[in-house]
């Protein structure tokens, strides 16, 4: 049972990175870096983080590394310190079959959080109608949060019917939509305008490539009980990882301009500046195969992280993508939180 105070949170809206993860250079666990990357979240402002995820690296469920747990728990050790696990949301990455997914929802649940981000990566060969079944066994456990991951990554299409239908879960409260795609994106705003439960499903971008226009677009959409109308919330993305204090403040600007009716023209700028950040953070020259390295080459330079290694050795930098990391530090320095980071970092590294 989700509380009435997420519940509300979520709905209203927020950010909510997707949390790295902190290693030394021997693939080990940096776990004064784990803890470090929590605190910055928290005192940066966010409303939430999301662990586990894909930014965290899938691969941490593997047996050879076997840290889906520990990163789990380190993070909630911090929550709980800081002591808002009452006002800050809480979201934990469930991957894998069914029986994999069930497992990992009652670690979660366990743990106290809030809700589970269920991602159907590494299912392709699964029918939709598979998908379902084993959403509904794993919102059996914990509260739902969708999670639609571009192909890019290891998604896959899902029709509007299956949005539909996923919406239709009685304990499902919101949706990440990151096909980056337009029709996916508006597939789902459909989707779930259409189903009984439109006001109980909060939606969030993960389209790290659209996100100020994500934020700022209502969708009026024609359904059987008449026009309803949707908008994207709040975000749960791998971007917001990095230069997160500077994340908050923009997103309190579009709230703001949200509420005004009137949408300036600098926010839709900025808009387009933090897709150029992303295009090289998350290496789209690519087909974001630098993606994770990318911002942990980001957190390093800020001194949050020891480097910008990942679990697995393909998981690196892409040629010329640190330059052009280079380029998005110097063309954009009003996007950066390099001074709000560095008067924090030693002290959130050593506890």
């Amino acid at each position: 049972m989700i509380s009435k105070k997420i519940k509300q949170k979520l709905l209203d809206g927020t950010v909510i990175p997707a949390h790295p993860l902190a290693l030394n250079e021997d693939k080990t666990l940096d776990e004064n870096g784990q803890r470090a990357l929590t605190r910055y979240y928290i005192e940066a402002g966010a409303g939430g983080v999301a662990v586990g995820v894909h930014t965290t690296q899938f691969e941490i469920r593997d047996p050879e590394f076997n840290l889906y747990e520990k990163v789990l728990g380190l993070a909630m050790e911090e929550i709980e310190t800081a002591g808002i696990t009452q006002d800050f949301i809480k979201v934990a990455g469930l991957a894998g079959n069914t029986e994999q997914a069930v497992k990992e929802a009652m670690f979660a649940a366990d743990k106290g959080y809030d809700l589970g981000l269920l991602s159907m990566g590494g299912l392709n060969d699964w029918s939709e109608e598979e998908l379902l079944d084993r959403a509904g066994k794993v919102a059996a456990i914990i509260p739902l949060f969708g999670f639609y991951l571009q192909p890019a990554v290891g998604g896959r299409r899902l029709s509007y019917h299956f949005w539909k239908a996923f919406a239709e879960i009685p304990n499902v409260h919101a949706i990440k939509i990151a096909p980056f795609d337009r029709y996916c994106t508006l597939d789902v705003v459909r989707a779930v305008a259409a189903s009984t439960r439109n006001d109980q499903i909060a939606l969030y971008t993960g389209n790290d490539d659209n996100i100020v226009a994500d934020l700022l677009t209502n969708y009026k959409i024609q359904t059987d009980q008449g026009v309803v109308e949707k908008q994207i919330v709040g975000g749960l993305l791998g971007h917001w990882s990095v230069w997160t204090k500077k994340a908050v403040e923009l997103f309190e600007q579009v709230q703001q301009d949200r509420k005004q009716g009137h949408i300036s023209s600098d926010l839709l700028i900025a808009g387009q500046e933090v897709t150029d950040a992303n295009a090289a953070f998350f290496d789209s020259a690519n087909q974001f195969k630098g993606s994770i390295a990318g911002i942990n080459e980001v957190l390093s330079r800020q001194g949050l992280l020891k480097g910008n290694w990942c679990l697995m050795d393909h998981e690196r930098l892409s040629p010329g993508q640190s330059e052009e990391i280079e380029r998005i530090f110097s063309q954009y320095p009003h996007l950066s939180d390099d001074e709000f980071v560095s008067a924090n970092v030693n002290r959130w590294r050593q506890g």
